[in-house]
C-alpha cells in the first residue's frame, strides 16, 4: 500500500487557498474601480445640497 504524500496535499490546499484569495482581491479591485465613478457623481450633489443647507442657517 502506498504512503499518503501529506506535503503534496498541503501544498495543493495552500495553492488553492492562495488562488481563491487572489480571485477575491481581483473582484474587489474591479468592484471598487466600477463603483468609484458612480460614488463620485452621487457625492457631488449631496455635498452641494449640504453646503447650501448649512449656509442659510
Amino acid at each position: 500500500m502506498a504512503k499518503p504524500n501529506y506535503q503534496f496535499e498541503k501544498r495543493q490546499r495552500d495553492l488553492a487557498k492562495k488562488n481563491k484569495q487572489e480571485e477575491k482581491r481581483r473582484q474587489k479591485l474591479a468592484g471598487n474601480a466600477a463603483d468609484k465613478p458612480a460614488d463620485d457623481e452621487s457625492e457631488k450633489p449631496a455635498d452641494s445640497t449640504s453646503e447650501s443647507d448649512a449656509g442659510p442657517k
